[in-house]
């Protein structure tokens, strides 16, 4: 035995605890005694990707030439496609070389760019609550999260030009996150140009996470950040693959917007890695050209989940409104529920005594407490099963088993 101990680099460190790693590691273990857990606590899309994607990754699997390395940037014509489809989408022209690039997935591009443009000193402004790595990125790059209570209006935009005012040395980084996760608000026509106006005015770069924009319901219409005018010179948007083809496994996000942002980006990605497998870019081209009747279809099977999920929570008390957008419920539970427990000690209990697992609002900032996010990637009927697992729990009488046939 000895007594060297190998440290970690200061940025590990630096990381808050994993409050998701209790909940997971439950998880496991009631998987592995045999319980049906009905698992909401992850946006991981449970439906498959569309038939014309699959067959052309099967036959660009096969051909040898895209077994090579591929480009770090994303090839020409997968970059080509997100041009056009902000051009069709959005109404927003782009120049496919240097304002677009592929990421492994939104998340990897934002962790990097996060790395390509912070430092010791930095300060970056994000809204509580917020999807983990919105702050998780900015701590491993050694830079520094300012909190602001999230908003969608003009009071919100006021707190964050406050910030900027006072703040000494003044944020260099905003990020923002519309339609949101956790929370599912949404903004409309109009919040992105007041945003627009704060971040030329304090000279503060812009992030937008855009990887719900086309998850919507109601006739709702999510506005790109890139829409509005000149935000092209103070920031970029992430959008990906993952939720409106169900592509999440793919690994294919992008990044859009500011020409020195992008390159940034592209410097650090030139470092770490070689790109996306090319049969999965190629599939990517198909998905972008052809499919996108599958994500009306796959937002029509969202919105239906949505409305038995939320009419359920409401008839045992939960206070929930219907989401315009993301895949995600966003409910408070009762305090009598919990029994006085935070939202993390209450989902353990849910996961344990009702066999739901539900992500605790707690884990993406304080002003998550009391919340609940439910993720919509189980079917109508596995929905209503989970309402009532939770309602015996509460009630304190057990739970009904269902034949795993059931699962969805």
């Amino acid at each position: 035995m000895t007594d060297f101990k190998i440290e970690p680099g200061q940025r590990i460190t630096r990381l808050p605890p994993y409050l998701f790693g209790r909940l997971n590691a439950l998880k496991h273990a009631k998987r592995q005694a045999g319980a049906d857990i009905i698992d909401l606590g992850m946006g991981n899309p449970s439906d498959g990707a569309p038939e014309i994607v699959i067959d052309k990754l099967c036959e660009a699997a096969r051909d040898p030439r895209n077994h090579r390395y591929s480009a770090s940037k994303g090839i020409k014509g997968l970059r080509m496609e997100i041009a056009k489809k902000y051009e069709r989408n959005w109404n927003v022209a782009l120049d496919w070389e240097t304002e677009v690039l592929a990421c492994i997935g939104s998340k990897e591009g934002f962790s990097h760019l996060c790395l390509a443009m912070l430092g010791p000193g930095d300060t970056v402004v994000v809204p509580d609550p917020a999807f983990p790595i919105h702050s998780y990125s900015v701590a491993l790059a050694g830079a520094n999260v300012i909190t602001v209570t999230l908003g969608n209006d003009s009071k919100f935009l006021e707190t964050i030009a406050m910030v900027c005012e006072h703040l000494y040395p003044k944020p260099k980084l905003l990020i923002l996150n519309y339609p949101h996760n956790p929370t599912a608000m949404t903004v409309d026509e109009g919040f992105f140009e007041t945003v627009v106006d704060v971040a030329k005015r304090f000279k503060i770069a812009v992030i937008h996470d855009f990887a719900y924009g086309e998850t919507c319901f109601d006739g709702y219409k999510a506005p790109s950040f890139l829409s509005v005018k000149g935000a092209k010179d103070v920031g970029v948007e992430f959008i990906t693959m993952s939720k409106p083809y169900n592509m999440a496994g793919f690994r294919i996000g992008f990044v859009a917007g500011n020409k020195e942002m992008i390159d940034y980006l592209a410097t650090i990605k030139g470092y770490y890695d070689y790109g996306i497998f090319q049969a999965l870019q190629i599939a990517g081209i198909i998905a972008l050209r052809h499919c996108d009747q599958d994500i009306v279809i796959q937002n029509q099977r969202y919105q239906s989940r949505r409305d038995v999920l939320c009419d359920g929570l409401r008839r045992i008390g939960w206070q929930v409104e219907k989401p315009r957008a993301s895949m995600f419920v966003w409910a408070k539970f009762p305090a009598e529920h919990a029994k006085g427990k935070g939202s993390i000690d209450f989902a353990m209990d849910l996961m344990e005594h009702a066999e739901v697992a539900v992500a605790p609002g707690r884990a993406f900032g304080e002003n998550g407490e009391g919340y609940m996010r439910i993720a919509l990637v189980e079917n109508e009927q596995r929905l209503r099963q989970a309402v009532r697992n939770i309602n015996r729990f509460v009630q304190q009488r057990p739970i009904r088993k269902v034949r795993a046939n059931q699962k969805g």
